[in-house]
């Protein structure tokens, strides 16, 4: 989806337009952090209904996706409520020929990016380690290892720098993954190469049960941008508006040959890690609460109420969309034909291996003494 930003929108009453500010703070000269930036955003009426439809969906599929796991449809589920203006903020901000690499938790951004959120789920399901034809949607497959689709979305800026190719890669993934190597590799070659990439790091405060104060004792995870010779913008992760609008900046700056941009979206999964995940082991249900009260969807809910922009007839149609799409999940993930369990060892080597070979024959055995039961 293309958007506008610093320029007129259209005109009329489709496309009637909203000087809206958004902030952020950029790492200062001094090496701290600036005094928070207003930059105004020209999004029209149509752009700004659309964020929330796409907000409110994914609202509403992840929470059926929770269901769906603790009905047994799904083995796991990593949630993203919480994070939804972190995600669709960021994924609003490309380009239609921009690429997208997710996290395991990034199924909501997945989804904003438009791929059908039956396809999405099956890495949760098990049936396939990707669901979705990555060049139809251009968005790579969720990644289970921590960090590594950040070198993944590098290597890509690269080779589409050499090619000529005006395209912007944006990779996301959580301030526990930023501790990873593969992190600050990708960050580092990134800022040598100019690679056209934006790090969007959700700092949503736990990485699985340890708390960001033991990640990192920086004051902002945007700091570790100048090291690698690239921006570093720190935003309210749960302002959707001020997240599209430092990735869109950022996404300009690449596009335009200025090299990689570092963007630290802070927020807060309101969900367990997983749904396999006790939170409550090591967080308390207050700082959920107080979390929950700056709930990004209905936050910029409130915002378009306030400009005139939603009402309640938009809600109840948007309302009626989600339950169609959880209609679907339900009936497409209990309906689905069981697959075959030997279709894992296919693609995997050109030649099978002994031992792969091996593999496959006891899960035959198994198979059979299971038929013959």
């Amino acid at each position: 989806m293309s958007v506008t930003t610093g320029r007129a929108a259209p005109s009329g009453a489709a496309g009637e337009s909203s000087r809206i500010n958004a902030t952020w703070q950029e790492v200062a000269a001094d090496g701290g952090l600036a005094a928070p930036a207003h930059h105004d955003l020209a999004l029209d009426h149509t752009q700004l209904r659309s964020l929330y439809r796409l907000m409110a969906l994914s609202r509403r599929v992840d929470r059926q996706a929770i269901n769906l796991t603790r009905q047994g449809a799904l083995g796991v589920f990593a949630s993203s409520q919480g994070q939804e203006a972190a995600q669709v903020g960021a994924v609003f901000a490309l380009d239609d020929e921009d690429w997208l690499f997710p996290s395991y938790r990034d199924s909501v951004a997945t989804f904003a990016r438009g791929v059908d959120i039956v396809e999405v789920l099956a890495l949760f399901q098990g049936s396939w380690h990707c669901g979705f034809d990555p060049y139809r949607y251009r968005v790579a497959p969720q990644t289970t290892p921590v960090a590594t689709q950040a070198l993944h979305a590098t290597g890509l800026a690269m080779a589409a720098r050499m090619r000529g190719d005006p395209i912007v890669a944006l990779t996301l993934f959580g301030e526990g993954a930023a501790s990873e190597g593969d992190a600050h590799e990708a960050m580092n070659m990134a800022g040598v190469y100019q690679a056209p990439v934006v790090f969007l790091v959700q700092n949503n405060q736990y990485a699985i049960s340890v708390p960001v104060s033991r990640q990192t004792r920086t004051e902002s995870i945007a700091l570790r941008a100048p090291g690698c010779g690239m921006p570093g913008v720190r935003v309210d992760g749960n302002d959707v508006l001020s997240v599209y609008g430092a990735v869109r900046a950022a996404v300009d700056r690449a596009r335009a040959g200025g090299g990689p941009t570092l963007v630290e979206a802070v927020t807060y999964r309101l969900e367990a890690h997983t749904t396999a995940d006790d939170e409550t082991r090591y967080r308390n249900a207050d700082e959920v609460a107080t979390w929950r009260a700056n709930d990004p969807v209905q936050r910029f809910a409130q915002t378009l109420r306030d400009l005139g922009v939603l009402d309640d007839a938009l809600t109840a149609e948007v309302e009626a969309e989600g339950e169609e799409l959880a209609a679907r999940m339900r009936d497409s993930l209990f309906g689905a034909p069981a697959g075959d369990p030997r279709e894992m060892f296919e693609h995997v080597y050109a030649t099978p291996t002994p031992a792969l070979n091996e593999q496959r024959a006891l899960l035959d055995g198994e198979l059979s003494a299971e038929g013959d039961a």
